[in-house]
Order: C-alpha cells, then structure tokens, then sequence
C-alpha cells in the first residue's frame, strides 16, 4: 500500500517531526522566516501535554532549553539569524554541561539585522562553534522537505545518543516552500541511559550539572574528553549525497538549497553530454572531508555553490588538499540564484576546466 503524501511548509514538518519525534519542551521567540514553527508549536504542544513559552527573547529562550533539557526533557527552540547569534554563550554552556538539545536555525542575509530572505551565512557560525571555547555541534543540512522530517528526528537521537547539541541548518527558502513528503513513522532506537538527569534525589545521591571547572587540570581533562567525543562522531556520522559524480570531469559541492538549485544545472549540463556532477554534504559537522578528498582524486576541478561569501569553500579546499582546482561561487546578502544562473557558471567552469587539462597536456 502506498504511503500517504502530507503537503506542509518546511518549518511545519519540523515543528510535527519534532513532536513526533518526542519533543516536549519548545521555547522560542518570533522571528522571520521561522515563525511558522513557534506558531505550529504553540498549537500542538498542548494537545501532546507537553511545554510551549514564548520567552521574552532568544538568551531566555536557549537557557529554558538548557534547563528543561537539564530535566531529562527533549527540549528545541528556533530562530533566525541574529536570533541565532544571541543563543551563542547558552550554546557553549549546553556543551560544557553536555546537554542534549536540538536547535534549529532557519537563515536570513546578515550581517547585522540584513534582510528576511533566504542566506547560507551561518554556515561558519554553526560549524565551528559560534561561542567561546573548544566545542562543536552536530549540524544538519537539509535541502527538501522531506529532510526537514527526517533530519529533525535524527537531531535528537543524536543528540541524545552523544549529549551534544544538533542543530538543523536550514534558510528562509527551504523553511517556507510547501512540497509533499511522506511523514516517516519515528521508531526509537536503543539509547544510552540519562544517569545525569536532575530529576530529584529522594531515592538517589544528590547530582550536579555544570560547566563551570575550577579544580587543576580538570578542565583540560573535559576539553580532552569533549575532543574524544567529537572525534568519534566524525567516524561514526558523517552523511552525504552524490549525483552523477562517478565518471565527473567537475564536481560541484554545495549543500543545503543551494545544492537543490544546483542539482537541477548540472541534471540540464549531462543531458547536453558534459560530465558533471553534484556532491551534497548533508552532515556540515561532521564534514565528509575523507569522500571529498577521494573525489578530489578523480575530477578535473571542484566548484563550491554557496549562498554567501565562501565559508564552505575553505573546508573543501583543506579537504582536497591541493589534489585539484577548487573553483567558487556564491552570492552573499539573501540573494538566491536561480537554476539559469547557475547553469551558465557551472558550463564556464567546465569549459576552463578542459582547457586547462588540453594545454597542460
């Protein structure tokens, strides 16, 4: 029997992915282009017995999180951008403490208050830790609805499974575009006990949550101990897509929309004969910089499609390590190419690139 097809908005299928996925603590605050999910969530909580606040902003909004998840509680906010910015010490203390949480960031241009339209510029501040100190989250890049769904329930098996913080880096496009999926069943896997949960000592010792670590060497033994688990996360759940890369002279690299954007010029570019492919990172951390050098091997010239100023760009290069050309486009400040755009750039570099092979020849 055929699975039935539901038609939402990207910031709906989260906010139900969520529920669904036992989430029963949301705080947040307004802000475009995610407000759709503190709206969703405001309706639905209640119906579920579990926790809606609209706090009184996005500092109020995380530390409510880190203390509902303190408690045991699948806990999520969500914002925009600047909203975003704001949570960064609460983010570094939800690592220090090692926290669970899911935190989902629906990007808008910036810097600054920018503008309400969609943006990849948050691509820096999510994977290499926006606060202060040596920690990382898991970040998920979806780019369909059905990801949304997907990667939401994801988020916090993982997070819970690794007590870290998952964030779901999502933009403005891919938020409020409405397309069908199908809503997955949410099967909960085997996960480790919360043994650290402040839930009351009647029948137990006293516990402390903390991140504060004044004694000698015992915050290095943390950071050593944050590090092991980082690394352990970057064997274990790096994920990935890839179109058409196996014969590729050119790879483009991007994620997010501008991967689906960009996988709709390169189906048009084979069609005309042009050996081009698409590699999607869908894990930003853990980054799959081992299959991007393989590929780097293989292929003539890499060309990263961002929507901003470069930040994925750097990770690609420190991944193919001088193996090939690493070409870039982008366009920062909400702007959104369109397929056409991209189709042209993507054929210009194609073309250098067997130029460059002809005369080196």
């Amino acid at each position: 029997m055929r699975k039935k097809l539901f038609f939402m908005k990207g910031n709906e299928a989260i906010a139900e992915a969520a529920i669904q996925a036992g989430c029963r603590f949301y705080a947040g605050y307004p802000i475009t282009p995610q407000n759709e999910i503190p709206e969703y969530m405001a309706r639905r909580m209640p119906e579920v017995e579990g926790v809606f606040i609209q706090a009184e902003s996005e500092i109020a909004s995380i530390n409510m999180v880190y203390g509902a998840s303190a408690a045991g509680v699948r806990a999520m906010t969500s914002s925009s951008s600047p909203g975003i910015s704001l949570m960064q010490e609460a983010i570094s203390f939800l690592a220090g403490a090692e926290l669970p949480a899911v935190i989902v960031n629906i990007q808008r241009g910036g810097p600054g208050l920018g503008n309400i339209t969609a943006s990849q510029g948050d691509y820096n501040q999510a994977v290499k830790g926006g606060g202060h100190g040596d920690y990382r989250c898991i970040v998920y890049s979806p780019f369909s609805v059905q990801e949304m769904w997907d990667l939401t329930m994801k988020a916090f098996d993982k997070a819970d499974e690794y007590r870290i913080t998952a964030i779901i880096l999502g933009d403005g496009v891919i938020g409020q575009m409405m397309e069908p999926f199908k809503q997955t069943r949410y099967v909960r896997p085997r996960l480790p006990k919360k043994d650290w949960v402040l839930n009351g000592c009647k029948d137990r010792p006293p516990r402390v949550i903390r991140s504060l670590c004044m004694g000698q060497g015992e915050l290095e033994e943390r950071n050593n101990k944050l590090s092991e688990k980082y690394e352990l996360i970057k064997k274990r759940e790096v994920m990935f897509d890839e179109y058409d890369v196996e014969d590729a002279e050119l790879v483009v690299v991007a994620f997010g929309v501008a991967a689906r954007i960009a996988l709709s010029s390169v189906r048009d570019l084979r069609k005309e004969g042009r050996k081009v492919g698409l590699f999607r990172p869908v894990t930003l951390f853990p980054f799959p910089e081992k299959r991007i050098s393989e590929v780097a091997g293989g292929v003539k010239r890499l060309m990263v499609v961002e929507m901003n100023a470069g930040q994925m760009a750097d990770d690609v290069r420190l991944a193919v390590n001088g193996k090939c050309d690493v070409a870039f486009y982008g366009r920062a400040g909400g702007v959104v190419f369109t397929p056409e755009e991209l189709y042209k750039k993507i054929k210009t570099e194609f073309r250098r690139a067997n130029n460059k092979a002809r005369n080196s020849a």
